[in-house]
């Protein structure tokens, strides 16, 4: 564990994207705690999953964009100045060794400045965009990512077979065993599985709620569809 929690001192009146439901929660609750060597922050599509996660990279030194914290470069720069106001709380005496913030969007632009560097090497020793979108995620996380390390994930499900999920989740579970961080943002009901972790619901209205893997909606949702698939698209084309 590097960073113990995250908070918000200062809430500006108003403006994006400080007038965001989970933002005035962040500030409301004191912040948030990162009890577990895994955070996984779950909610629906606009909830501002994603808007938090980068935050807390920036805060953390991360380049917006993705990348390492050593990563200097911008496409559009459109992220949110959310990070310049939050607080991360460190765990005294411990530092990453390494560290890595993977942002599904903007993975191509990351792929193509690894190129631009010649650091492929780090990386399986093929170019990333010689690979599928699923098998570059895996080759990051494989081969990059390392012992110690602090790894924020923004939807790394997004590029994602079954079954590299699943690798995904063994990698972290093996990561996390010699020492490494990860705060993940997810609607993946396998990601959400990850051994050592708690699980924050973000509603719309903003409310951050820890909840049990069984009670998140992602995975309630998709036991339901599974369950019985006619029921629930006979339910869905009537409606």
């Amino acid at each position: 564990m590097f960073i113990k929690a995250v908070r918000l001192d200062d809430l500006p009146a108003s403006g994006y994207p400080f007038d965001l439901p989970v933002v005035r929660a962040l500030h409301t609750r004191g912040g948030l705690r990162l009890p577990t060597p895994v955070t996984l922050l779950a909610g629906d599509n606009g909830s501002g999953k994603s808007t938090l996660i980068e935050a807390i990279a920036v805060a953390a030194g991360f380049n917006p964009e993705g990348g390492t914290t050593a990563f200097n470069f911008a496409t559009r720069a459109t992220e949110s100045t959310l990070g310049g106001h939050l607080t991360l709380s460190r765990v005294p005496g411990r530092k990453p060794r390494t560290g890595f913030f993977l942002r599904a969007e903007s993975f191509y632009n990351v792929a193509t400045e690894i190129d631009q560097l010649g650091a492929t090497g780090s990386y399986g020793g093929t170019s990333l965009h010689e690979r599928s979108h699923g098998e570059s995620f895996l080759d990051l996380a494989t081969h990059r990512f390392g012992p110690g390390g602090l790894y924020l994930l923004d939807e790394p499900e997004a590029a994602l077979s079954v079954n590299g999920c699943l690798a995904l989740l063994l990698r972290i579970a093996e990561l996390t065993a010699l020492g490494s961080q990860f705060v993940i943002a997810t609607h993946s009901p396998i990601l959400l599985a990850c051994p050592d972790s708690a699980i924050f619901e973000i509603g719309t209205d903003g409310a951050i709620t820890e909840v049990s893997y069984d009670q998140a909606e992602a995975v309630a949702l998709t036991r339901t569809f599974l369950a019985d698939p006619g029921r629930m698209l006979r339910y869905l084309l009537n409606d």
